[in-house]
């Protein structure tokens, strides 16, 4: 699995990305200079940083994503819980509900999530 890193404010303009795109370099640079305070060359050094990472395309001065928000924080969560549980869920699930209770709200969503999941190939009841 592919590990891509961001630092607090490479999210933060990642997330800006993801909440206007499609969205042009111009209107980002206008957009990081209010946010951020960058100066146009920053923000073109960061974007560029963005899309040799996979997350982005600068295609004459439009960008686009080559990765949705989701399906980036869905590969982070899965480098999770390979790094931290041997990649297993219930170890993680274990360690996550130990000082907490489930609501009923969040038991029922995860019953859900599971029963909406196909088996794994071959391993079917």
């Amino acid at each position: 699995m592919t590990e891509i890193q961001l630092g607090v404010i490479e999210a933060r303009f990642a997330d800006m990305i993801w909440e206007r795109e499609p969205v042009t370099s111009s209107e980002l640079v206008k957009l990081a200079a209010e946010a951020f305070t960058w100066k146009r060359t920053t923000t073109h050094t960061v974007l560029k940083r963005l899309c040799d990472k996979g997350l982005f395309e600068n295609n004459k001065g439009t960008v686009t994503c080559r990765m949705t928000r989701s399906q980036f924080y869905s590969m982070q969560s899965r480098k999770f819980v390979e790094d931290a549980f041997a990649g297993s869920l219930p170890a993680f699930l274990a360690a996550f509900t130990q000082n907490r209770t489930l609501t009923k709200e969040e038991a029922a969503e995860i019953r859900a999530m599971i029963d909406r999941m196909p088996p794994e190939p071959g391993k079917e009841d």
